[in-house]
């Protein structure tokens, strides 16, 4: 079986890894209008409960079925806890302290910590100077994109930046974790399915006794709408594209979905909303392009 890590992506690859940081570069305006009137943890907790519904829809559907070998539930408590319930609460309960573009930066040190996480836990993906310079160049390339703006307001609170930051270190954990679903082979979709519905019965008993949503006003359509957005696209549909490209590419490509996020977003604002596209985020989105070349290996295999 050949080596993801020592392989260039295919094309296919690369559509999929694309397509996923445009359902997760959602995520992020999911979170803010749904900031506007729920508190993060039902946020999160709906997010979950929405995505499990739909998974669990889709297998029913497809007249699949997760196995139920508790050796595979048990891989799932733990990627349902490393990849759902502590980012998603550390992610949005941040974004609820600090800007949108701030949080996304902080983001894009998930593929750092990963080889460095990849590199220790695994025998097959360590961290070469090639692959650790591009990931430099890529968060660099993040920075530049983003501008200034958005760090303008570090200082406005060191708890949440650590909390996205925090978030960050536990995707890298869980993308390495959740290289053993190819080896137990189990199906994207039921992998998918299986960690959201454990994050679920994680996630809503806290929402429950710490935010008290009956409490609440009932939210606007608005807001519903963003959670079901959260929860059908931004999990389910990008989950199933997760594990398929974390079988295929591996961890340390993957994770390189959080450099393309704010490409996503500015691209969407450009050609949805009609922004204007600036100087620095053009030159941003170059230096990114060439770290994922770095990353990818192409580059390195040119020269040989």
């Amino acid at each position: 079986m050949t080596n993801p890590s020592s392989r260039s992506m295919t094309l296919a690859e690369w559509i999929t890894l694309t397509a996923l940081s445009l359902l997760w570069g959602g995520s992020f305006f999911f979170a803010a209008v749904a900031l506007r009137e729920l508190p993060p943890l039902t946020i999160v907790a709906g997010r979950v409960v929405v995505a499990a519904a739909t998974l669990f829809l889709v297998l029913r559907v497809m007249g699949a079925r997760i196995p139920r070998d508790p050796g595979i539930w048990a891989a799932f408590v733990g990627m349902g806890i490393l990849n759902n319930a502590i980012p998603f609460t550390l992610i949005v309960w941040g974004q609820s302290q600090i800007a949108s573009g701030l949080a996304a930066i902080l983001n894009a040190t998930t593929p750092l910590m990963t080889v460095i996480v990849a590199h220790f836990l695994t025998a097959d993906e360590p961290l070469t100077r090639n692959r650790a310079f591009g990931v430099a160049l890529g968060f660099v390339g993040v920075l530049t994109m983003i501008g200034p703006d958005a760090i303008a307001g570090a200082g406005a609170s060191v708890i949440a930046q650590c909390a996205v930051l925090g978030a960050a270190l536990s995707y890298a954990c869980a993308a390495v974790f959740g290289r053993r679903f190819r080896r137990l082979g189990v199906a994207p979709l039921a992998t998918a399915a299986g960690q959201v519905a454990v994050s679920a019965t994680i996630v809503t008993p806290l929402a429950l006794v710490v935010d008290r949503p009956w409490e609440l006003d009932w939210p606007s359509a608005d807001v519903l709408g963003a959670l079901i957005g959260f929860g059908a696209l931004s999990t389910a549909l990008a989950y199933v594209l997760y594990f398929r490209l974390l079988a295929s590419a591996g961890a340390t490509k993957l994770s390189l979905v959080t450099f393309l996020i704010p490409v996503s977003a500015i691209l969407l604002g450009v050609g949805v909303l009609g922004e204007r596209l600036e100087t620095l985020q053009i030159v941003g989105m170059a230096i990114i392009g060439l770290s994922l070349i770095m990353i990818d290996g192409r580059l390195r295999r040119s020269r040989a």
